[in-house]
């Protein structure tokens, strides 16, 4: 069995808690339309939030193509445009263009080092249209962070548009901007719960805003997001923290050994606050991506990104899938 370590997955699966909740369901329970009650319930509560704040989706992916639709809808004057600094997750561009909108990419600075100022330059800019910004926090492919004061100030600064804070992997670090919801409108959280929590396959995510930031957003989400396992699979992987804990510890000490790992062979690397560490091998990154295939472990070719020259990234799950993973490239360096 491969070895997966290029998606950022969850290597050592789901609580079997979740199995239990999706063997437990009956031919009833798949043929009726699932109730969310409990679901929102219980999800809003490890939040800390309302339900009225809060919206499953089918993945997060669902969501950040609900907020694009709304946040860049065309008007009389043209096509509206979003905003995405580089590196970023692809889904933001097909998002932007499914909604019929043209996406602004802005180059990375040195060190991945946030750039606010652009950002304030091209929203400041009427004529540019920019009515939607796309931020992960913490970032993917890099894994550097942005506090959270730093982008509700930006929100603040911007009021005219849209917000996206992705913290796919604020499990695992970073700071969430949940506590500037009531007080920057224009934010809004997109949650998953596919890394932490194992649960890629179900598909969970949602969305989180004040309420009134949501409404909209509602309008043009399936009345059914969620299938049923995913509902009950939820609620499971919720209950079980020490499950959940034990991976974000396991994906802490796997990160430690990426590090030391490069320093003792002088490669550099950029510290990461989620589950990968994104690696500058150099030349020889699209190679070493092949031999670890062949080796049966996959990891991500970054190279072809922006600022990402040379650069593999490394899920950081469980320590012996990433022992595993260093002693092979070990031996291919």
């Amino acid at each position: 069995m491969k070895l997966r370590l290029h998606l950022n997955e969850n290597t050592g699966g789901c609580s079997p808690a979740v199995l239990d909740a999706v063997r437990a369901l009956t031919a009833t329970d798949l043929a009726f339309y699932p109730s969310y009650v409990e679901v929102e319930r219980e999800t809003a509560a490890y939040l800390g939030v309302d339900v009225s704040w809060m919206a499953l989706t089918n993945g997060l992916d669902e969501g950040l193509h609900a907020v694009s639709t709304i946040a860049l809808r065309p008007d009389a004057g043209g096509p509206m445009r979003s905003l995405i600094p580089e590196p970023a997750f692809e889904m933001y561009a097909a998002c932007t263009a499914a909604a019929g909108a043209e996406a602004i990419r802005i180059p990375p600075r040195p060190a991945f080092a946030f750039p606010g100022d652009e950002i304030r330059a091209h929203a400041s800019d009427a004529s540019a249209r920019v009515r939607l910004v796309y931020l992960t926090n913490p970032d993917n492919p890099t894994g550097v962070t942005v506090p959270a004061a730093v982008i509700a100030a930006l929100a603040a600064d911007l009021p005219h548009v849209t917000v996206l804070v992705d913290e796919a992997y604020i499990d695992f670090g970073g700071e969430t901007v949940l506590p500037f919801l009531e007080t920057h409108r224009n934010l809004i959280i997109g949650r998953t719960f596919a890394k932490a929590f194992g649960l890629a396959a179900l598909r969970a995510g949602c969305l989180i805003a004040h309420p009134d930031t949501l409404a909209p957003v509602r309008e043009v989400l399936s009345p059914f997001t969620l299938n049923v396992a995913a509902a009950v699979g939820l609620r499971a992987a919720l209950r079980d923290r020490a499950w959940h804990a034990r991976y974000v510890s396991q994906a802490a000490e796997s990160r430690r050994l990426i590090y030391a790992f490069c320093e003792a062979r002088r490669i550099s690397y950029v510290e990461s606050a989620a589950n990968f560490v994104l690696v500058r091998i150099g030349d020889r990154a699209p190679a070493l991506v092949e031999a670890l295939a062949a080796d049966g472990i996959l990891i991500r070719d970054r190279s072809t990104q922006p600022g990402c020259a040379g650069c593999i990234r490394i899920t950081a799950g469980l320590v012996e899938h990433t022992q595993r993973c260093l002693d092979a490239l070990a031996a291919h360096l």
